[in-house]
């Protein structure tokens, strides 16, 4: 379902000259499996995102997303993907049902078919009980509940999450994982970007390390303690990137 190929992201900086922050990334992501790209901040991770997302253009190379080339049909992809990042930008004025129900009929769903997805949801994520009320008065982790929702209102088929537990509290990020999940359970493609090791671990059948923009080491969590010798992921971790700084 996402597969990219020598994906680069350069940008030019007026000190630095240009800066690469993606830099021939290449990987493959299945559906029904969750796919974790784990680096510190600053790593590439976000950009790798948004360009698989087609929120930037890549500078060379290419990804197909659910059967779409990102550059040649940027609207299909986005019609097959929820981008779910750690910032969230909800208007404040509208309750969660009503930013829910925008964001269903931007993509063209009717409006008996927007009202028996938002129960869905509102059962999966446990949010009934602030449904209609209005997101200012939300906490972090209503609002990161309800921007979950509104990414998946449409049903992609792949799921893309930019460290989706940033900031919140345990029982709330452990809500978010549990649902993370559920996606994959469901059959959707997930790719889950985090720095938050023991995440890694509960979720992901692939790990990618990125470091500098780069896709350092790639494999499941047991191929990764085998070629390294190594029992704990983060010392995995901190081995692969300091072999390469």
């Amino acid at each position: 379902m996402i597969s990219a190929q020598a994906l680069t992201k350069s940008f030019k900086d007026k000190k630095r000259g240009e800066i690469r922050a993606v830099d021939g990334i290449t990987l493959e992501a299945q559906p029904g499996r969750i796919y974790g790209l784990l680096g510190a901040n600053g790593a590439g991770k976000t950009t790798t995102l948004r360009l698989l997302a087609t929120l930037l253009k890549p500078t060379s190379g290419t990804a197909v997303v659910a059967g779409h080339d990102v550059l040649r049909e940027p609207d299909k992809v986005r019609a097959n993907v929820g981008f779910l990042a750690a910032s969230t930008a909800l208007y404040g004025r509208l309750t969660a049902r009503e930013m829910i129900t925008y964001f269903g009929k931007l993509n063209g769903m009717t409006e008996a078919a927007v009202k028996a997805r938002i129960q869905l949801l509102a059962d999966q994520l446990d949010m009934h009980e602030f449904l209609d009320r209005r997101c200012e008065k939300f906490s972090t982790g209503m609002k990161q509940k309800t921007s979950i929702a509104r990414t998946l209102v449409h049903d992609p088929a792949v799921m893309i999450f930019d460290e989706p537990t940033l900031g919140l509290d345990v029982m709330t990020a452990r809500s978010i994982v549990q649902f993370v999940r559920e996606c994959k359970a469901q059959g959707k493609t997930v790719i889950y970007s985090t720095h938050v090791m023991s995440e890694v671990e509960k979720l992901c059948d692939t790990i990618g390390i990125i470091h500098n923009g780069r896709l350092l080491a790639e494999g499941t969590l047991e191929e990764l303690r085998s070629r390294y010798a190594e029992p704990d992921l983060e010392e995995i971790f901190v081995k692969i990137v300091e072999a390469k700084s």
